[in-house]
């Protein structure tokens, strides 16, 4: 699923794009990626035209594109969820959802998503900060982010350092690659109890995910495959650059132990046994 650097890449991509551009039709190719647009694929294409594009805005994995009478779109990519934006003439890309015209302009934006898991929905006076993702925290780059306050309330829940950093209410724009990415950078196993953790860990592992999620953004994300592509169809190249993240079984970059992975719930966490030590009670198995 793509993370906050991949979001925000195809966000600032698409901001010179269509900031001040307005929707001449829309047209929605299948129904399942405007499934939350209650009045249905019809209703969405009508009261999607004619609208005025301000600049695309992010919280964590949440994009939303403003437009100038307070209202706006908001989307989420899902798991395989990509904006192009291409000629109209172009032939379509396989799995392509949902198509805006742009007036005045030979361009298209143009939704496509294989898994169909993202999605496209009108919310309604929602330009500054849509109502249905008011609950996501602040991510590490917005400027209501408080490190000390975030840092206090991580060392105050009651579960592992590796699931406060998934947790989107307590900061969003985290996933799999970029925990683990930024626990091995901070030296913390991911079974950590938060509750366990001193001030100055829960401070370092915040901002680790700030650093390697700033790395990502300088390389344009990560692409393993092409489920993530810029909005011009071009990869990210941050993965070669990982140092946890589906690193199993190969050296430590930082010691040169054999890198191990374990299994959480439906996720698994990659990390090393010599820089990130296990807690007492871990140390036998993991």
């Amino acid at each position: 699923m793509p993370e906050l650097p991949e979001v925000e890449t195809v966000r600032a991509g698409l901001e010179p794009l269509l900031r001040g551009r307005a929707v001449s039709h829309v047209q929605v190719l299948h129904p399942r990626p405007v499934r939350k647009h209650h009045l249905g694929p019809r209703d969405f294409e009508l009261v999607l035209a004619g609208r005025t594009f301000s600049a695309p805005r992010r919280r964590g994995k949440y994009l939303w594109f403003p437009f100038d009478d307070g209202d706006a779109m908001l989307a989420h990519l899902g798991m395989s969820g990509q904006f192009r934006m291409d000629r109209a003439d172009a032939p379509l890309l396989r799995n392509t959802r949902v198509l805006f015209g742009l007036q005045d302009s030979d361009d298209q934006l143009r939704f496509v998503d294989q898994r169909m898991f993202g999605g496209l929905s009108l919310s309604v006076g929602g330009a500054e900060l849509p109502a249905e993702i008011a609950h996501i925290a602040p991510d590490p780059f917005d400027e209501l982010f408080d490190l000390v306050e975030v840092a206090a309330r991580l060392r105050r829940k009651r579960t592992t350092v590796k699931r406060a950093l998934l947790d989107q209410t307590l900061v969003s724009g985290i996933g799999n690659i970029y925990a683990d990415e930024a626990l091995w950078l901070a030296q913390l196993h991911p079974e950590r109890a938060t509750d366990k953790l001193m001030r100055k860990q829960a401070v370092a592992v915040l901002e680790a995910a700030r650093t390697v999620m700033a790395d990502a953004l300088q390389q344009g994300g990560t692409s393993f495959d092409a489920l993530y592509v810029k909005v011009n169809g071009e990869s990210g190249y941050f993965d070669r650059s990982l140092n946890a993240y589906g690193r199993e079984d190969k050296p430590c970059k930082r010691c040169g132990r054999s890198m191990r992975r374990i299994q959480f719930t439906n996720r698994s966490s990659t990390y090393c046994p010599g820089c990130q030590p296990a807690p007492r009670g871990l140390r036998q198995g993991g």
